[in-house]
């Protein structure tokens, strides 16, 4: 038995990483394809397919009238997607972040964040709620996949030689197919992969005696986030970077209009939302979303230390669940080391990063359409 829980975790490791890999390579060339860029595949095809581990989780919750379940997987899915994926990812090398995502879709994701909890507070998400999320979210995709293609068509004439026979190359049918066949095998093989790599960590910690509610905590909190984590990273490692961010916020948008929305639309009554929810786990899921726009303005980029900064507060976020759920005495002074201590020196510091660089940018503007005289 033990035998083969290892075999399972290391096919299961192998099959994640081998089908991000599978999963980037026809993104990539599917998106030449078919005449719009890689942020686009990475924010709608990617991200969607990543988000199958959510989506099966969500439905099934709706259906077995768990609403607890239902929610928290998609609140802490998209926490851990920009603190623990994108964190991982920016460590691996510095993430670029495309301006169409700071103009469109990061403001996007806050608003959608915001009417989330607007939409809990009553205690109770729709079906008429999740009807608006699911309208909202084919418009978004109709919208980006539209209006990608009149800027690749439009960009057409500047676009590299090397680039241009590629897409010689891939424009007949019958590649295309190739190339949507590489994305469902990568998928397939990322979704099998994560559940083997889980079900294989969640036996060895029961063999080496931890408790199940850490396991739950830990392995199967992160478990749901692998496809993200393992497309994130290994798009970063082949320098596909607009797939890399793409994937994490395309997964977060997904999850609230399409998941969300589909969860409360086929759930009797919508879904109830439980007063934590209500109160923290959402904001906090907002808070990330809120302070990622400063990080991703700021030169257009999530350098490794603000992916160490992401990462180490996904650590401090699951060490708070751990401890509320383990109703730790130690839970109090955590709370304020966090709300006192940790959270204003964080703001502090991308503050100063932001007026740093708004202020650089400012002046070298000037600096170049007012440049002194010579002294020769």
């Amino acid at each position: 038995m033990e035998t083969l829980t290892l075999v399972l975790f290391i096919i299961g490791f192998v099959l994640l990483i081998s089908g991000a890999e599978l999963l980037v390579r026809g993104a990539s060339v599917l998106a030449v394809a078919v005449g719009i860029s890689p942020l686009v595949v990475g924010l709608t095809v990617v991200a969607f397919g990543t988000s199958a581990p959510e989506l099966a989780v969500t439905i099934q919750s709706s259906y077995a009238d768990q609403a607890d379940l239902a929610v928290g997987n998609i609140v802490g899915s998209n926490i851990s997607n920009i603190l623990l994926v994108l964190g991982l990812a920016a460590l691996f090398g510095n993430l670029l972040v495309p301006k169409q995502l700071v103009k469109l879709e990061l403001p996007l994701l806050v608003v959608i964040s915001t009417l989330t909890w607007l939409m809990a507070r009553d205690g109770t998400i729709s079906s008429l709620d999740g009807m608006v999320l699911v309208v909202i979210g084919v418009g978004y995709v109709i919208y980006t996949v539209q209006n990608s293609r009149k800027v690749v068509k439009a960009e057409q004439a500047a676009v590299d030689d090397d680039l241009e026979m590629e897409r010689v190359r891939v424009r007949d049918l019958a590649q295309i197919f190739r190339q949507v066949g590489l994305i469902a095998v990568g998928l397939g093989m990322l979704v099998l992969g994560s559940r083997w790599l889980i079900d294989g960590a969640v036996a060895v910690a029961l063999l080496l005696g931890v408790n199940q509610l850490v396991i739950g905590l830990t392995i199967v909190a992160v478990g749901t986030s692998l496809p993200e984590i393992a497309t994130s990273i290994v798009a970063v490692i082949r320098d596909k970077r607009d797939i890399a961010v793409g994937n994490a916020v395309g997964s977060n948008i997904f999850n609230l209009l399409i998941v969300l929305g589909l969860g409360c639309v086929i759930s009797p009554g919508g879904i109830d939302v439980s007063v934590s929810a209500q109160i923290f786990d959402i904001p906090v899921m907002m808070f990330v979303a809120f302070i990622s726009l400063p990080v991703f303005y700021t030169n257009y980029r999530i350098d490794r230390i603000e992916g160490l900064i992401f990462a180490a507060y996904y650590v401090a976020y699951t060490t708070y669940l751990f401890l509320a759920a383990t109703g730790s005495t130690f839970l109090p002074v955590m709370s304020n080391i966090m709300l006192w201590g940790v959270l204003p020196v964080t703001l502090l510091t991308i503050a100063v990063r932001f007026w740093r660089y708004y202020f650089q940018s400012r002046t070298g503007r000037a600096a170049f359409v007012q440049a002194p005289p010579s002294q020769n």
